[in-house]
């Protein structure tokens, strides 16, 4: 039996966090048997905290929270006021995460999540790792680690590889800040999807498994064979979370934000029910045979 927990994104199941959509997104992730429900917080405003920790407590859940910045809320920026309302959206993300009862606040807290006209500036630079260092340590206080998710040149110009966010981490320099691998991402921007694990090694704290083309696992081109292996050799155990979006359920405004341009996907919970078994069965492939 796998330590890892085993997650699905909120937005397999609904596109907003309205109570109503929290409320089926708690239920449809209980019965379809994962352990653990990712919250986008770009629609935190919407959310009865309360009310959903009480639902995910019900259901036996854990719970972690993502999101990127906006760009007129982007912490890389060089602008003091874009930075300034950046930082204020990832403190009050971290608030709402340690008040759902979670522990983890991962994603693109780096920057906007969207594409970038020209590299990252040095000042824009110094900016993320300020505001960031600043975050962790209230992190720290609440018994919290963020992840540093390393995503496509699509979607933010500061951490693309493996190596750029080790990088970064280094920088922010606190225990408290994790690596998150997304296979999705990893497709596009690292030679293959085994080295970069090895390079993260322990620093590994949350990962995103979705296919080269966010539809059904397998279903692609990628090693996930490979891939979960490595896992097991780095001893892995922290949530390995199925991340996939289609327009049948994500808002216009997001739809356009991850370039949704064609569904691979209408029916959420046969989705969710197959990447739950893909994945129970790759980490039991994978995982260490104990002999006599």
């Amino acid at each position: 039996m796998t330590t890892n927990p085993i997650g699905v994104h909120a937005l397999v199941w609904a596109g907003d966090t309205s109570t109503a959509s929290v409320r089926r997104a708690v239920s449809k992730t209980a019965e379809t048997g994962y352990d653990l429900l990712e919250f986008s917080l770009h629609d935190s405003l919407n959310m009865d905290v309360a009310e959903t920790r009480r639902l995910l407590s019900e259901a036996g859940l854990g719970v972690a929270c993502s999101r990127g910045l906006a760009f007129d809320a982007d912490v890389s920026s060089s602008d003091p006021a874009v930075v300034d309302r950046g930082a204020q959206l990832l403190a009050d993300s971290l608030r709402v995460t340690h008040e759902l009862g979670g522990t983890i606040l991962t994603g693109a807290l780096f920057s906007a999540l969207g594409k970038y006209s020209a590299p990252l500036t040095v000042a824009g630079r110094a900016n993320v790792v300020r505001v960031l260092s600043e975050l962790a340590a209230e992190a720290k206080i609440l018994g919290m680690t963020l992840g540093l998710e390393i995503c496509n040149r699509y979607e933010t110009n500061v951490v693309n590889t493996a190596r750029d966010a080790l990088r970064l981490a280094d920088d922010i320099g606190a225990d408290n800040v994790t690596i998150h691998l997304d296979t999705y991402h990893m497709n596009i921007e690292e030679d293959d999807l085994v080295r970069p694990v090895y390079e993260v090694g322990d620093r590994l704290g949350y990962v995103h498994i979705g296919e080269n083309h966010r539809g059904y696992l397998g279903s692609g081109h990628l090693d996930f064979g490979a891939f979960f292996h490595a896992l097991a050799d780095i001893r892995y155990t922290g949530p390995i979370t199925f991340e996939s979006f289609s327009s049948a359920v994500v808002s216009r405004g997001l739809t356009g934000d991850l370039a949704i341009w064609r569904d691979l996907w209408t029916d959420g919970e046969d989705l969710a029910r197959h990447a739950r078994g893909y994945i129970a069965t790759q980490l039991a492939a994978s995982a260490p045979r104990v002999t006599g």
